[in-house]
């Protein structure tokens, strides 16, 4: 972008300046790391993954034994008729997915299995496994906290069940400071991470397969029309609200799935002869590796950090997403959320290690050498990339239509995320909405123009802080999503006994005699 480099280079570099030491002090903090064997580990990293593992033993896996029952609840089969909220479990889970799926997944995990080794990938798996727990607790949470305007809209996240499931518990004060805390954090994150930097990764994707120096969209003309018209159209969907994000994301999160997944099993598919060796050597990479700094603790790191920065579980953002489904029952949205991690981080980032370690191009070869070496990958989106372009010549560009997907749909979702957040201090008027929108939408348009790397740096620390903040009234109100287990558990025996939603909500309301549900009990 050498047109545009004389008056956005010096708005970078006066925002750099005010924002360094800001991002610095503020990453300092929340990525602080922990002497751990020959390497370090990010204490956030843990938080987030004794976070899984609490939930994970406390729910009895229930990752494992509701996944089924998670399956039934997407495809409709317990459907409640009349049930307050504006979109289908389907549309809300496309919604939340939308907003983890990004270019992490692509970028992200090439990056990961370069530093941290083949190895990384299983620790990425387990971390994504774990999470599943998480998300189930805060997103059951963003249902049973919720609130249902008159309008037929709904506002949720950790904003809300913070502030009001801590005072049920005695802990008012305590609620509205974690809520605040979390609402802030997430706002931050969606003006400068959920949107500045995806445009500004999208655009450079885009012009790298249109010409590069000479591509039109390095040009300012052509940065400045493809974020006005990025912006236009992340602007219509959001005036439209939840109910229009959820129709856009349900039909981008399939399409986004069938082009990447679809490409990575080409490749599996024509290295299929590999593919035992391959899992063989993430395997034994995850407990032996060679070349990684820190040996197994060191691609453990990499594995859970890449894991946890990809599907945000324990973040407190995915709820707000959620909290909008069609449901009576708030642990049926906690099931189907647990969905998210498994798509985001089992399937996906998994698709995209295991096409990296069986193409082993000359590239990656030569990035881990690097890796090994203590240097850092200069691209991860440039690996992942060269993978596919062993079997497809032409990928690059099948890579910037995912790539451009994910950046719409995640900007997308953040955009509604942040307007909750923003809501939530500022009120819900039209004038109040309008002034986000309005706000966002520039952003999205100076993505296109800028870096604003400060900004984001600063963006990537505040989305972790959230975790903090959230995670603790997480702990706290662990007891409340139990009881809403149970009468999901009930509830869907029921139904699959051949009882009607009219029998069961009777029963519920203490309309009938006989032996209470346990749901009663």
């Amino acid at each position: 972008m050498a047109e545009t480099a004389s008056w956005t280079t010096r708005v970078d570099e006066a925002i750099s300046d005010f924002a360094d030491p800001i991002a610095t002090r503020l990453s300092d903090i929340v990525f602080y790391t922990i002497p751990l064997g020959d390497t370090e580990f990010p204490w956030i990293v843990g938080w987030l993954v004794v976070a899984g593992l609490v939930f994970t033993a406390y729910f009895g896996f229930a990752q494992v034994r509701h996944l089924r029952t998670a399956f039934n609840l997407v495809r409709g089969k317990y459907e409640q008729k009349d049930a307050p909220g504006e979109v289908s479990h389907f549309r809300a889970l496309t919604s939340a997915v939308s907003g983890t799926v990004g270019l992490g997944n692509i970028a992200g995990v090439a990056i990961a299995v370069t530093i941290g080794g083949p190895g990384a990938t299983f620790w990425m798996i387990l971390c994504g496994f774990l999470g599943m727990a998480s998300k189930f607790v805060e997103c059951t949470l963003g249902v049973k906290y919720r609130e249902v305007h008159a309008d037929g809209t709904v506002s949720g996240g950790p904003m809300h069940y913070l502030r009001k499931g801590l005072a049920e518990r005695g802990l008012g004060t305590l609620g509205k400071v974690l809520a605040a805390g979390a609402a802030v954090a997430l706002m931050f994150f969606a003006f400068f991470g959920g949107n500045l930097f995806q445009v500004n990764q999208s655009l450079e994707q885009l012009q790298s397969v249109t010409g590069k120096e000479d591509s039109v969209f390095a040009t300012s003309g052509g940065a400045l029309a493809f974020g006005v018209l990025l912006a236009v159209l992340v602007a219509l969907v959001l005036v439209g609200g939840m109910r229009s994000i959820g129709a856009v994301t349900s039909r981008l999160v399939p399409a986004m799935a069938v082009i990447y997944v679809g490409a990575c099993l080409t490749v599996i598919l024509v290295n299929i002869t590999a593919v035992p060796s391959a899992i063989a050597t993430i395997f034994e990479g995850a407990f032996a590796p060679e070349g990684v700094a820190g040996g197994v603790i060191g691609a453990l790191i990499v594995g859970f950090q890449r894991a946890a920065f990809s599907n945000e579980a324990g973040i407190g953002s995915a709820p707000i997403a959620h909290s909008a489904v069609k449901t009576k029952r708030p642990a049926t949205e906690g099931v189907v959320a647990m969905l998210e991690p498994f798509i985001d981080t089992v399937v996906i980032c998994t698709m995209t290690a295991l096409t990296i370690v069986i193409a082993r191009t000359p590239s990656w070869e030569a990035a881990r050498e690097a890796a090994a070496d203590g240097g850092a990958p200069e691209s991860g989106v440039a690996l992942t990339s060269d993978a596919f372009e062993t079997v497809i010549s032409w990928f690059p560009y099948v890579l910037t239509v995912a790539v451009l997907l994910f950046a719409i749909s995640t900007i997308i979702t953040w955009g509604y995320y942040g307007l909750k957040a923003w809501t939530y201090f500022f009120g819900r008027s039209r004038a109040s909405e309008t002034t986000y929108n309005v706000l966002f939408s520039l952003i999205v348009v100076a993505g296109a123009l800028m870096s604003l790397g400060s900004l984001v740096a600063m963006a990537d620390s505040a989305l972790f802080a959230a975790a903090v903040f959230n995670i603790i009234g997480l702990y706290i109100l662990a007891p409340v999503v139990k009881k809403e287990l149970r009468k999901v558990i009930d509830y869907t025996r029921r139904r699959d006994a051949g009882e009607t939603e009219e029998q069961i909500e009777a029963d519920e309301a203490g309309e009938v005699g006989g032996e209470p549900s346990l749901a009663q009990r």
